[in-house]
Parts: C-alpha cells; sequence; structure tokens
C-alpha cells in the first residue's frame, strides 16, 4: 500500500524529532530545517524538463550511497545560475546538499572558481555545526558539485580547467579519469564507443584506449554488467 505525503511527512517529522530529542548526536534547528524542507531537490520526474550544462556524480548505484548534482552554468559569466540534486542518505546529507545548493546559488549565483573551493567546513559552518561521526555526509555534496563543474569545462572544451581528484588520470589530453570510465559504464555504456560517446575519451590521448576497453571489461564484471 503506497503511503500518502501526509504520512511520509509524518514519518520525516519523526526522524527529525529524533535527532534532538534524547540522542547524544545533537542536531541544529538548520539541520532539521533543511531536512525537513530540502531546497532545490531534484524530484522524480523533472531530470528531463531541467536545463543543464554540468552534472556529477559521486558514489555506486550498485553498491552503495549515490549523490548526483546538476549546474546550469551562464558561459559568459560562468555563474552557476541554477542547481539541482538528489541523494538517498541520511538527515545529515540531505541537509548539507541542500543548504549547499543554496549556497551557490545566493546573491545571482556563485562562480564556478569559488564554488569549487567550497569545503565541508563551510558547508557545516553553514548548517550550524554536525556531530563528528556524521561529518563524510558534508563530503558527498562538494565532491559531487565539483564533478558537475569538471562535467561543465569538459561540456564547453575547457580541459585546461579540469581539476580531477582521487582519480587515476586515463586520458592526459581531455584529463578523463578512471572514474570517469566507470561513472560511464554505471551510467548504461557497455561499449567503447559509448563510453567515448559519454566521456571523449581517447579522442585527445588515442593511445590510451587499450586501456579504456581493460577498465570497461573490468568494471562490467566487477558490477555484473
Amino acid at each position: 500500500m503506497k503511503k500518502t505525503s501526509t504520512q511520509k511527512t509524518n514519518k520525516k517529522k519523526k526522524e527529525a524529532d529524533v535527532l534532538t530529542k534524547g540522542n547524544p548526536w545533537v542536531y541544529s534547528e538548520t539541520v532539521k530545517d533543511h531536512f525537513l524542507h530540502p531546497r532545490n531537490f531534484m524530484k522524480a520526474g523533472e531530470e528531463e524538463k531541467f536545463q543543464y550544462n554540468g552534472v556529477g556524480m559521486i558514489g555506486s548505484p550498485v553498491c552503495g550511497d549515490v549523490m548526483k548534482f546538476w549546474i546550469l552554468v551562464d558561459p559568459k559569466t560562468e555563474k552557476i545560475k541554477d542547481a539541482r540534486w538528489r541523494t538517498f542518505g541520511c538527515a545529515s546529507a540531505i541537509a548539507s546538499t541542500s543548504v549547499l545548493s543554496e549556497m551557490i546559488l545566493r546573491n545571482g549565483g556563485m562562480t564556478l572558481e569559488k564554488a569549487r573551493k567550497i569545503t565541508p567546513n563551510d558547508i557545516i559552518k553553514e548548517l550550524g555545526g554536525l556531530p563528528d561521526i556524521k561529518y563524510h555526509c558534508s563530503v558527498l555534496g562538494d565532491k559531487a558539485l565539483r564533478d558537475a563543474i569538471n562535467d561543465y569545462y569538459r561540456r564547453t572544451g575547457q580541459y585546461d580547467k579540469i581539476e580531477p581528484e582521487g582519480s587515476r588520470v586515463i586520458d592526459k589530453v581531455l584529463k578523463i579519469t578512471e572514474k570517469d570510465i566507470e561513472k560511464a559504464v554505471l551510467d548504461g555504456a557497455r561499449t567503447l564507443e559509448e563510453v567515448q560517446e559519454k566521456t571523449k575519451v581517447g579522442l585527445g590521448d588515442p593511445t590510451c584506449i587499450p586501456l579504456v576497453e581493460e577498465l570497461i571489461r573490468f568494471y562490467r564484471e566487477k558490477y555484473n554488467l
């Protein structure tokens, strides 16, 4: 039996009450507010209608938590004019990403240069604090945002501005990483041509193609795809 929107809201309120009542992990009112009323959340069915020119994803839909971030950048000013996000995480992860989306859209939109410098500490400060044990939840959003910024630079041919993080670079000309290949496979690419369509890998550095094919086989086996 499907739950009504009222039942879902009541459930969220009960969860939010647990965050502040009789729990050693004390959450701020700001965290509670963003958990109950997330800003700029990408609702089901909105993805096809939302205009964006950069999208980033952290995590694996097959084996763990996923955070996805969409951004619309003004090419003239390189300011983020609109943004959406989606995650299936805990209250801290939801609140952290919700407040991050507000931060980058404030005052007409943040520049990409400034947005990519946002740290988990900046997000936690904006939330009025998070329990130490929940610190990792604030990391998902800023990583997904930086991935979306890299995607924008790739789409617009500004490869010199791409800043890969925490992953081996496969195409050294276009700065496409091992993580980009994994993401393409998880997003449905099964052949070299399909991965190239999503990432452009090998177009900048054709010598990396044998390694790309090896990685495609590896990730397909890893995730049983």
